[in-house]
Protein backbone atom coordinates (compact mmCIF):
# COMPACT_ATOMS: atom_id res chain seq x y z
CA UNK A 1 0.00 0.00 0.00
CA UNK A 2 1.72 3.37 -0.97
CA UNK A 3 0.84 6.00 1.13
CA UNK A 4 1.37 9.91 -0.68
CA UNK A 5 2.19 12.46 2.17
CA UNK A 6 1.37 16.61 2.23
CA UNK A 7 4.50 18.43 2.09
CA UNK A 8 6.20 18.87 5.29
CA UNK A 9 3.85 15.85 6.77
CA UNK A 10 6.16 12.84 8.19
CA UNK A 11 4.77 9.45 9.07
CA UNK A 12 5.57 9.05 12.78
CA UNK A 13 8.14 7.32 14.27
CA UNK A 14 8.28 4.44 16.82
CA UNK A 15 6.53 0.95 17.10
CA UNK A 16 3.01 0.70 15.57
CA UNK A 17 0.25 1.05 18.27
CA UNK A 18 -0.94 -2.48 20.04
CA UNK A 19 -4.53 -3.57 20.01
CA UNK A 20 -4.99 -2.90 23.78
CA UNK A 21 -3.52 1.05 23.06
CA UNK A 22 -6.37 1.44 20.08
CA UNK A 23 -9.28 -0.18 22.13
CA UNK A 24 -8.68 2.34 24.77
CA UNK A 25 -8.05 5.06 22.39
CA UNK A 26 -11.74 4.65 20.94
CA UNK A 27 -13.66 4.32 24.88
CA UNK A 28 -16.21 7.10 25.28
CA UNK A 29 -15.33 9.03 28.07
CA UNK A 30 -17.89 9.22 30.83
CA UNK A 31 -18.75 12.92 29.77
CA UNK A 32 -19.46 12.01 26.31
CA UNK A 33 -23.35 10.65 25.98
CA UNK A 34 -24.13 8.22 23.64
CA UNK A 35 -26.31 9.72 20.71
CA UNK A 36 -29.92 8.59 20.56
CA UNK A 37 -30.79 10.04 17.18
CA UNK A 38 -27.22 11.28 15.78
CA UNK A 39 -27.38 13.78 12.41
CA UNK A 40 -25.99 12.49 9.21
CA UNK A 41 -24.23 15.02 7.26
CA UNK A 42 -25.27 16.01 3.62
CA UNK A 43 -21.39 16.01 2.78
CA UNK A 44 -19.51 13.33 1.68
CA UNK A 45 -17.70 11.57 4.55
CA UNK A 46 -14.59 9.52 3.80
CA UNK A 47 -12.45 8.04 6.64
CA UNK A 48 -8.67 7.11 6.97
CA UNK A 49 -7.44 5.60 9.74
CA UNK A 50 -3.03 5.31 9.83
CA UNK A 51 -2.57 2.02 11.38
CA UNK A 52 -5.95 2.47 12.77
CA UNK A 53 -8.94 0.69 12.82
CA UNK A 54 -12.15 2.99 13.23
CA UNK A 55 -15.41 0.78 14.92
CA UNK A 56 -18.41 1.97 13.42
CA UNK A 57 -19.69 3.74 16.90
CA UNK A 58 -16.97 6.15 16.24
CA UNK A 59 -18.00 6.66 12.80
CA UNK A 60 -21.44 8.07 13.69
CA UNK A 61 -20.29 10.14 17.05
CA UNK A 62 -18.30 11.81 13.65
CA UNK A 63 -20.60 12.15 11.17
CA UNK A 64 -23.01 13.87 14.22
CA UNK A 65 -20.19 16.62 14.48
CA UNK A 66 -19.77 16.81 11.20
CA UNK A 67 -23.27 17.48 10.27
CA UNK A 68 -23.13 20.14 13.14
CA UNK A 69 -20.48 22.04 11.39
CA UNK A 70 -22.25 21.95 7.84
CA UNK A 71 -24.92 24.90 9.21
CA UNK A 72 -21.51 27.48 8.73
CA UNK A 73 -21.21 26.95 5.09
CA UNK A 74 -24.21 24.76 2.96
CA UNK A 75 -21.45 24.41 -0.01
CA UNK A 76 -19.11 22.17 1.84
CA UNK A 77 -19.21 18.85 -0.44
CA UNK A 78 -16.74 16.39 1.40
CA UNK A 79 -15.22 15.73 4.37
CA UNK A 80 -12.20 13.89 4.98
CA UNK A 81 -11.34 12.40 8.27
CA UNK A 82 -7.81 11.25 8.79
CA UNK A 83 -7.15 9.30 12.28
CA UNK A 84 -3.52 8.41 13.77
CA UNK A 85 -1.96 7.66 16.51
CA UNK A 86 1.01 9.39 17.99
CA UNK A 87 3.94 6.65 19.34
CA UNK A 88 5.93 8.83 21.29
CA UNK A 89 5.86 7.85 25.08
CA UNK A 90 6.34 11.17 26.27
CA UNK A 91 3.46 12.33 24.81
CA UNK A 92 1.34 9.65 26.32
CA UNK A 93 -1.73 12.45 27.09
CA UNK A 94 -1.68 14.05 23.63
CA UNK A 95 -1.24 10.48 21.93
CA UNK A 96 -4.36 10.11 18.93
CA UNK A 97 -4.74 12.99 16.34
CA UNK A 98 -7.49 13.67 14.39
CA UNK A 99 -7.80 16.15 11.22
CA UNK A 100 -10.22 16.90 9.48
CA UNK A 101 -10.40 18.28 6.10
CA UNK A 102 -13.51 19.95 4.39
CA UNK A 103 -13.71 20.80 1.04
CA UNK A 104 -16.15 23.34 -0.07
CA UNK A 105 -17.04 26.18 -2.61
CA UNK A 106 -13.70 28.23 -2.01
CA UNK A 107 -10.36 27.37 -0.03
CA UNK A 108 -9.67 23.75 1.72
CA UNK A 109 -10.60 24.48 5.17
CA UNK A 110 -8.33 22.13 7.26
CA UNK A 111 -8.16 21.56 10.95
CA UNK A 112 -5.65 19.54 13.05
CA UNK A 113 -6.21 18.22 17.40
CA UNK A 114 -4.56 15.85 19.27
CA UNK A 115 -5.82 13.99 22.98
CA UNK A 116 -5.39 11.31 24.68
CA UNK A 117 -8.03 9.80 23.32
CA UNK A 118 -9.83 9.53 20.18
CA UNK A 119 -12.86 11.25 21.49
CA UNK A 120 -11.08 14.65 22.91
CA UNK A 121 -9.07 15.09 19.71
CA UNK A 122 -12.57 15.16 17.74
CA UNK A 123 -14.03 17.72 20.38
CA UNK A 124 -10.99 19.90 19.64
CA UNK A 125 -10.56 19.67 16.19
CA UNK A 126 -14.30 20.55 15.85
CA UNK A 127 -14.08 23.17 17.84
CA UNK A 128 -11.09 24.91 15.43
CA UNK A 129 -12.73 23.67 12.21
CA UNK A 130 -15.89 25.41 13.38
CA UNK A 131 -14.01 28.86 14.06
CA UNK A 132 -12.51 28.56 10.86
CA UNK A 133 -15.18 28.50 8.57
CA UNK A 134 -16.90 30.71 10.18
CA UNK A 135 -14.08 33.28 9.38
CA UNK A 136 -14.10 32.07 5.93
CA UNK A 137 -18.34 32.39 5.87
CA UNK A 138 -17.88 35.80 6.69
CA UNK A 139 -15.03 36.61 4.37
CA UNK A 140 -17.07 35.18 1.50
CA UNK A 141 -20.03 37.60 2.96
CA UNK A 142 -17.82 40.61 3.09
CA UNK A 143 -15.89 40.89 -0.76
CA UNK A 144 -14.99 44.14 -2.24
CA UNK A 145 -17.36 43.78 -5.73
CA UNK A 146 -19.72 41.52 -3.91
CA UNK A 147 -23.26 41.61 -2.47
CA UNK A 148 -22.16 41.67 1.17
CA UNK A 149 -19.72 44.29 0.50
CA UNK A 150 -20.28 47.17 3.29
CA UNK A 151 -22.49 50.00 1.88
CA UNK A 152 -20.78 53.41 2.36
CA UNK A 153 -22.82 56.09 4.13
CA UNK A 154 -23.05 58.14 1.12
CA UNK A 155 -24.53 55.31 -0.75
CA UNK A 156 -27.10 54.43 2.36
CA UNK A 157 -27.97 57.89 3.02
CA UNK A 158 -28.38 58.77 -0.62
CA UNK A 159 -32.21 59.46 -1.55
CA UNK A 160 -32.71 57.15 -3.73
CA UNK A 161 -31.52 54.71 -1.49
CA UNK A 162 -33.92 55.90 1.13
CA UNK A 163 -36.86 56.26 -1.42
CA UNK A 164 -36.95 54.82 -4.78
CA UNK A 165 -40.23 56.44 -6.12
CA UNK A 166 -40.37 59.98 -3.90
CA UNK A 167 -43.99 60.51 -4.86
CA UNK A 168 -46.40 61.80 -2.12
CA UNK A 169 -48.20 58.38 -2.32
CA UNK A 170 -44.72 56.27 -1.68
CA UNK A 171 -43.63 58.54 1.10
CA UNK A 172 -46.78 58.20 2.88
CA UNK A 173 -46.69 54.18 2.58
CA UNK A 174 -43.20 54.67 3.90
CA UNK A 175 -44.33 56.65 6.49
CA UNK A 176 -46.94 54.50 7.68
CA UNK A 177 -44.66 50.81 7.20
CA UNK A 178 -42.28 52.59 9.97
CA UNK A 179 -44.89 54.26 12.01
CA UNK A 180 -44.58 53.08 15.64
CA UNK A 181 -47.45 54.93 17.20
CA UNK A 182 -44.99 57.06 19.39
CA UNK A 183 -46.23 60.86 18.67
CA UNK A 184 -43.18 62.72 20.78
CA UNK A 185 -39.93 61.12 21.50
CA UNK A 186 -37.73 61.07 24.31
CA UNK A 187 -34.63 59.63 25.45
CA UNK A 188 -35.07 56.10 26.87
CA UNK A 189 -38.09 55.14 25.54
CA UNK A 190 -39.60 51.59 23.99
CA UNK A 191 -40.88 52.46 21.04
CA UNK A 192 -41.28 49.11 19.73
CA UNK A 193 -42.60 45.73 21.51
CA UNK A 194 -42.27 42.58 19.19
CA UNK A 195 -43.68 39.08 20.71
CA UNK A 196 -42.64 35.67 19.14
CA UNK A 197 -44.32 32.41 19.38
CA UNK A 198 -41.34 29.96 20.07
CA UNK A 199 -40.86 26.10 20.95
CA UNK A 200 -38.25 24.98 23.79
CA UNK A 201 -34.71 23.88 22.04
CA UNK A 202 -31.31 23.22 22.72
CA UNK A 203 -28.23 25.68 23.04
CA UNK A 204 -27.24 24.06 19.45
CA UNK A 205 -30.59 24.59 17.81
CA UNK A 206 -30.82 28.04 19.03
CA UNK A 207 -27.03 28.60 17.64
CA UNK A 208 -28.34 27.15 14.49
CA UNK A 209 -31.16 29.70 14.47
CA UNK A 210 -28.99 32.96 15.24
CA UNK A 211 -26.83 31.63 12.47
CA UNK A 212 -29.67 30.57 9.83
CA UNK A 213 -31.20 34.46 10.33
CA UNK A 214 -27.84 36.01 10.47
CA UNK A 215 -28.29 37.86 13.93
CA UNK A 216 -25.68 38.58 16.33
CA UNK A 217 -27.82 37.03 19.46
CA UNK A 218 -30.74 34.62 19.65
CA UNK A 219 -33.18 34.65 22.75
CA UNK A 220 -34.88 31.10 22.89
CA UNK A 221 -36.44 28.91 25.84
CA UNK A 222 -33.62 26.24 27.25
CA UNK A 223 -34.99 23.30 26.75
CA UNK A 224 -32.90 21.36 29.32
CA UNK A 225 -32.92 23.94 31.89
CA UNK A 226 -36.68 25.10 30.87
CA UNK A 227 -35.31 28.68 31.49
CA UNK A 228 -35.01 32.10 28.96
CA UNK A 229 -31.65 32.03 27.51
CA UNK A 230 -29.98 34.11 25.19
CA UNK A 231 -26.99 32.77 23.06
CA UNK A 232 -24.47 35.56 21.16
CA UNK A 233 -21.29 36.00 19.28
CA UNK A 234 -18.46 37.16 21.02
CA UNK A 235 -14.79 38.06 19.69
CA UNK A 236 -12.76 35.51 17.54
CA UNK A 237 -15.76 33.75 16.44
CA UNK A 238 -16.52 32.45 19.74
CA UNK A 239 -20.41 32.30 21.43
CA UNK A 240 -21.75 32.93 24.73
CA UNK A 241 -24.64 31.80 26.80
CA UNK A 242 -27.09 33.98 29.29
CA UNK A 243 -29.36 32.36 31.32
CA UNK A 244 -31.66 33.58 34.08
CA UNK A 245 -30.99 32.51 37.81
Amino acid sequence: MSVIHRKGQREPKGPAPTEAEISEAFERPAHVQEISEPAQPDAEVVFNGRNVVIPEHFRVYVGDKLARLERFDPSIVRFEVVLSHEPNRRQQKQAQVVEVTARCDGPVVRAQASGENFYAATESVADKLQKQLRRANARKRVRKNGPGRPVSLAEATAPAALVDDPSPETLAEAEAKWDDGVDFYEPGQIVRVKDHDAQPMTVDEALYEMELVGHDFFLFQDKETEKPSVVYRRHAFDYGLIRLA
